[in-house]
């Protein structure tokens, strides 16, 4: 079977591909070959600024050919470090290859072998790889996670005055609104942006076993602690100070469990919506032409909330599995890091699923207020709360009991209900009237 959307494995690259083919220049083979071109070619370019002495003569003026190279870099380019690898069965030193093959007419031949001079396959892959995360992360998860909240804030403002009756255990509890239901979830999601935004992108760049042997083997003058914090720090990213062959992997750890945390602030809100759209309380936009079930005509199935629910748990499976596995390495490294670092696409493409799925329902909601007036009128038992706790302010001998005994009987509290037993209460006039204002439609406290 040739590949291509129909007969992909992940539906990642199948089914959902549309929905997250942004994320293929920072994720996929390309991407990641196209990243250690630009870090090997960054890192030439540093090179020839110190300058070392057998790279004075590379004017500057070459610079912008140099990063035509990774600016431009082609299928055809790919294919090509494809190609050889397969001779080398190193795909970084296929990289290598590449880039002298490149230069081979830029009129400097003399200083093709500081291309790749002094360093680890890991100094190009931990620099690429948290390069590419940051971008990604800057151009379109995080821009998705900001739209996602500004439409849950945009509804909970909409709906901030709408009554409701809240569910605690499952059982009716104290009226709340629907708009400070949504609120808390706005607030929930903004303190953990606040936090990812604090999680620094760390990379690894020292040589082979992080201690920038060979570079000060052969020029002990230089600075090379500096010129590597200088070089990192140029990407926009962090050097890691102290490391063994590879990135320790722990700043990683705190952003996947970070993302993790938002996601299942995710869940919460699917599951939250979920039960609303069960009991009635929202309706959702029927599009021409659905179905919603093959079986049942009159079903309208709150899908996109599922599909999100279960792409946040895929998500989460793996952002767990990697934030656990790659901060942990045999001595001053092994190989089980790079082959888990190519997944680290695969959850965020999940959590970018989840999050459209989410987006398209939240668009797709009609609140029902008479289904959610219906619930309010139908649970005058709420309001003992608020009448009991006045009593208490006044004194009154044993509210909370007073209360119990009534709305625990085997008998509907209604408004009349409620309006005949503060009748028999031992107040004065004022205090009786202040407690028949009282519904389960004003009980509502304050949001701000």
């Amino acid at each position: 079977m040739e590949l291509n959307q129909l007969t992909a494995i992940s539906p990642i690259d199948g089914r959902y591909r549309k929905q997250v083919e942004s994320l293929a220049p920072y994720f996929s083979e390309f991407g990641l070959i196209k990243y250690r071109v630009r870090i090997e070619i960054e890192y030439f370019i540093a090179l020839c600024q110190i300058p070392l002495p057998q790279l004075a003569g590379v004017s500057a003026d070459l610079f912008p050919a140099l990063r035509n190279i990774y600016l431009n870099f082609s299928e055809a380019d790919a294919l090509w470090i494809k190609d050889t690898e397969k001779v080398t069965n190193h795909d970084v030193k296929a990289v290598e290859y590449f880039i002298k093959h490149k230069l081979a007419d830029f009129g400097i031949a003399d200083s093709l072998e500081f291309i790749h001079f002094g360093l680890t396959s890991q100094d190009v892959n931990n620099t690429a790889i948290p390069l590419s995360l940051k971008e990604a992360m800057d151009d379109v998860l995080v821009p998705k996670l900001q739209e996602t909240i500004a439409k849950i804030n945009d509804l909970a403002t909409l709906w901030q005055d709408i009554p409701l009756l809240a569910h605690t255990h499952g059982q009716p509890a104290s009226p709340t609104r629907l708009g400070k239901e949504f609120k808390v979830f706005v607030e929930r999601l903004e303190r953990q942006m606040d936090l990812l935004a604090t999680i620094p992108y760390s990379a690894k760049f020292g040589g082979a076993t992080g201690n920038f042997n060979a570079h000060n083997i052969a020029y002990p003058a230089t600075n090379w602690v500096a010129f590597g914090n200088a070089f990192v720090s140029s990407l926009g990213l962090n050097r890691s100070k102290y490391t063994t062959q590879i990135e320790h992997y722990d700043n990683l750890a705190a952003l996947l469990d970070n993302l993790k945390r938002l996601n299942n602030i995710i869940l919460d809100l699917d599951r939250d919506i979920w039960t609303y759209i069960s009991m009635g309380y929202f309706k959702q936009k029927i599009k021409a032409g659905e179905v919603g079930s093959s079986a049942m005509p009159h079903k309208v199935n709150p899908i996109d909330f599922e599909n999100s629910e279960g792409n946040v748990g895929v998500a989460n499976a793996l952002y767990e599995y990697l934030a656990a596995k790659l901060p942990v390495s045999r001595l001053q490294r092994d190989l089980t890091d790079s082959t888990v670092l190519r997944n680290l696409g695969v959850p965020l493409a999940h959590q970018l699923i989840a999050l459209t799925a989410l987006l398209r329902g939240l668009n797709k909601l009609e609140l029902n207020q008479a289904a959610i007036e219906a619930d309010l009128e139908d649970n005058w038992a709420v309001v003992a709360e608020a009448i009991q706790t006045v009593l208490r302010r006044e004194a009154y001998p044993q509210p909370y009991e007073a209360l119990k005994a009534l709305t625990r009987k085997n008998e509907k509290i209604t408004a009349t209900t409620i309006a005949e037993f503060i009748e028999t209460l031992d107040v004065n006039d004022a205090i009786k009237a202040e407690l028949k204002v009282i519904t389960p439609f004003n009980y509502l406290g304050v949001m701000e």
